[in-house]
């Protein structure tokens, strides 16, 4: 598999869908139940020829997220959490 970046590369693709800071959201993986910020999770496909990346949990290495980029649409989809908390009070990104 190839090398990863923690998750806060996802800002920019998620500052597109949520009003919040995603990087700060708290995410459970439905695997193994390891409890996180999304920042510290593994993110994959995140280099110039990339057209999407996979999130995986840090400590199972199950795909919680896959996200991908075309001209027009970003499709997100998040098979792997169980449960994804914001806090209230994060300001919009």
């Amino acid at each position: 598999m190839s090398s990863h970046v923690d998750g806060n590369a996802l800002a920019g693709p998620f500052s597109e869908v949520f009003r919040t800071d995603m990087t700060t959201a708290v995410c459970c993986c439905g695997g193994c139940g390891d409890t996180t910020t999304l920042a510290t999770e593994m993110v994959y496909g995140t280099d110039a020829l990339a057209h999407g990346s996979i999130v995986r949990c840090r400590s199972c290495d199950d795909v919680l997220i896959t996200l991908v980029e075309t001209p027009d649409r970003l499709v997100v989809r998040f098979p792997g959490i169980a449960t994804l908390s914001v806090d209230r009070d994060t300001p919009p990104a």
